[in-house]
């Protein structure tokens, strides 16, 4: 994988999952620490292995297993935002959660926050790269622990933590059975955003929408339902697009096939991340080349993915002013 041609290009990442962006050998050493055995989540070559969306989902959790303190989840911000940094992001919205950080207890959830937050701090001095977290509900543990995240949401919200969604497997439960904890989110003035329209079909996407959200998490199946597309760039329903995720997980077969192209011709806002970037071998520089590569995007085209990320972010106006100023710089 190479990642020289867009390596100095800077980008705006709105779609990561903090323990996703944890690189294998951090998650060996941590395991290792503790004395948790973990070796069958990787291959031979000591990345993660996996084989369909299912086991992705298992694997991951068992990351999460070796992540039992404040002080690892400080250790996992600084790893990923120094990755983040090199592959020349500038500002990282990064999705967290209650469940792993202090199992839903508000009381808890502080002190892994502020350890993260702790951690962003240094990488901003050092590195120049932007953090905000974005509490995220996992969707497959039920309607019940969500609202136990969205009152951590709800508790912490600030300048730093920004927003308020859900992921995990979308094949479980309804979205709508979510919405006390996205109503309660929406009172304390967080932003919204929700996972659909990857495993859900447009269906899900609809379904998301009905949570009043202002960006879809991935939500490229809305491409089989023109209507739902056009309603989408009518209403400026921003899309966070992971291409090599999904390509990854076998969503779809190539870069070719992936319905990016198609949905920002119709009219739509799309941004672009890695979501789980070692888990789906990529980086943001990896998803610019392959953008540029499969569809002759050139650099104008990707500085509009910047941009449009930049103009949807959650975080608030100077920050924003400020991202504005160094893509400004770059051109």
């Amino acid at each position: 994988m190479s990642d020289s041609a867009y390596g100095n290009f800077p980008k705006v990442e709105l779609h990561l999952h903090l323990e996703g962006a944890a690189p294998p050998a951090f998650i060996r050493g941590l395991a290792k620490e503790k004395n948790i055995d973990i070796h069958r989540i990787f291959d031979d070559a000591g990345n993660y292995a996996f084989g369909n969306f299912t086991q992705f989902l298992q694997v991951y959790e068992a990351t999460v297993e070796t992540l039992k303190t404040p002080e690892d989840y400080h250790r996992l911000t600084l790893a990923m935002l120094e990755q983040s940094a090199v592959q020349g992001v500038i500002y990282t919205e990064t999705f967290l959660s209650p469940d792993f950080c202090g199992g839903g207890e508000v009381a808890a959830w502080r002190e892994f926050l502020q350890a993260i937050k702790e951690a962003a701090d240094i990488a901003e001095t050092r590195d120049g790269i932007i953090m905000r977290g974005i509490v995220t509900a996992v969707r497959h543990l039920g309607p019940d622990k969500a609202k136990a995240a969205a009152l951590c949401a709800a508790e912490t919200v600030g300048d730093w933590l920004v927003g308020f969604g859900i992921g995990g497997d979308e094949r479980i439960g309804r979205l709508k059975d979510f919405s006390w904890s996205f109503d309660l989110a929406r009172e304390a003035k967080l932003h919204l955003t929700a996972h659909a329209g990857e495993w859900g079909g447009p269906e899900s996407v609809r379904d998301a929408l009905s949570l009043g959200v202002e960006r879809i998490g991935h939500g490229v199946r809305a491409i089989e339902d023109l209507a739902l597309v056009d309603h989408l760039a009518e209403n400026e329903i921003v899309l966070e697009v992971c291409p090599g995720s999904n390509i990854a997980l076998g969503l779809y077969p190539d870069w070719q096939h992936h319905p990016i192209e198609r949905l920002m011709e119709r009219g739509v806002k799309v941004t672009v991340s890695t979501d789980d970037p070692p888990f789906f071998h990529t980086t943001m520089s990896y998803e610019f080349e392959r953008l540029a590569d499969s569809y002759g995007w050139d650099d104008d085209v990707l500085r509009t993915l910047n941009e449009t990320a930049t103009g949807v972010a959650f975080c608030d106006e100077p920050t924003r002013a400020r991202l504005m100023k160094k893509l400004e710089q770059y051109q």
